[in-house]
């Protein structure tokens, strides 16, 4: 998915600002959010998660901390899913910004949500691995407009099958509920000139797990 999540190779985002004796949490509701994520994980597969953070809105994505961007997937997959309305969600909302004390209404039983545990599709067995070790590849110059693991910075550019991986669970499709339609991963290493172009250090590389639907025979 192009969207500006992939800041793969991008400039003008300034130093990584390094923290010392960083907390695992910078405050409470961070851990909270990490225990929502694990809690919901039978609903959720990681790649229907990550999909959830590209389709926050750019400006909302930019200025979003790592557990803000964790928190808004969760809401949005949870209301696509049926789990909680987005109604409740905005009321809640609304009433913890004017009483951020009040009291929670007591939990209750817990309600049978296994109706609403996704069915996911059987997928065919995976096809053969079509490179090996040294194959020289191309990665596709493609824009899909849904989940993809193959970053833009990429995308038609020249590599070396470095290793082959066994079959693997595609994201492309998993992310959208199709089922894990395996296919084989291969770690394809690019020179950094061939990412970077000039201003690349000298001998500088890069390795790149790809699925095998990413890549091309690189011409001779």
């Amino acid at each position: 998915m192009n969207g500006v999540h992939d800041l793969g190779g991008m400039h003008g985002f300034g130093k990584i600002e390094r923290e010392e004796h960083e907390p695992v949490f910078h405050a409470e509701w961070e851990g909270r959010v990490l225990g929502m994520q694990q809690n919901v994980r039978r609903f959720l597969n990681i790649d229907a998660f990550r999909h959830g953070i590209e389709r926050m809105p750019p400006a909302d994505y930019l200025r979003s901390s790592y557990y803000e961007r964790w928190l808004a997937s969760i809401e949005r997959n949870m209301i696509d899913l049926g789990l909680i309305d987005s109604d409740e969600m905005e009321a809640r909302v609304a009433l913890l910004r004017e009483q951020p004390d009040a009291v929670l209404p007591p939990a209750g039983d817990a309600p049978d949500l296994s109706q609403l545990l996704p069915v996911t599709p059987v997928s065919p067995p995976p096809p053969a691995p079509r490179f090996v070790a040294g194959d020289a590849v191309v990665a596709k110059n493609v824009h899909p407009v849904g989940h993809t693991r193959l970053p833009r910075y990429a995308r038609g550019k020249r590599g070396v099958i470095h290793r082959a991986y066994s079959a693997q669970t595609f994201p492309d499709a998993n992310a959208h509920g199709l089922g894990e339609q395996p296919q084989m991963l291969y770690s394809v290493r690019f020179d950094g000139r061939e990412l970077w172009g000039e201003q690349a250090e000298p001998g500088q590389v890069l390795y790149l797990d790809l699925w095998d639907s990413y890549l091309d025979p690189a011409s001779s």
